[in-house]
């Protein structure tokens, strides 16, 4: 197997772990995953691009460089709020609540350096 598609499919797999765990980021490893396999695998790239959970994203992503206003505000909330919650209240010892907090931070970060859709046809609602 290729090494890029072996790599989209790792960073598919932490992308969906990211969906369930506040820690781990989705959206950067799901964006890394679509990267890796429109080098390697047309058939992954299209197949992802057509998947409901993620299609949206990756084709406003990949047509328009951008990501909706509400999904950035949805973004930083769930990391703020639950990802904070979260390392508070169930991780244990001081430097592991760092390193969390450091992460959060970090994924918030990154969240905002991408710009926000200013155009019409950049929502997420669109068939």
């Amino acid at each position: 197997m290729n090494p890029w598609t072996l790599l989209g499919v790792l960073f598919l797999l932490l992308g969906a772990v990211g969906a369930v765990l506040p820690l781990l980021p989705t959206t950067p490893f799901v964006l890394l995953a679509a990267w890796c396999f429109a080098r390697s695998s047309p058939r992954m790239h299209a197949w992802l691009l057509q998947s409901q959970l993620f299609g949206p994203v990756l084709r406003n992503w990949e047509e328009n460089r951008c990501m909706p206003r509400n999904a950035r505000r949805v973004a930083l909330a769930m990391m703020l709020g639950v990802g904070t919650t979260s390392v508070l209240f169930f991780v244990p010892g001081i430097p592991m609540k760092v390193i969390g907090i450091l992460l959060i931070a970090t994924g918030c970060i990154v969240v905002l350096r991408i710009p926000v859709c200013e155009c019409e046809d950049c929502s997420l609602n669109r068939p």
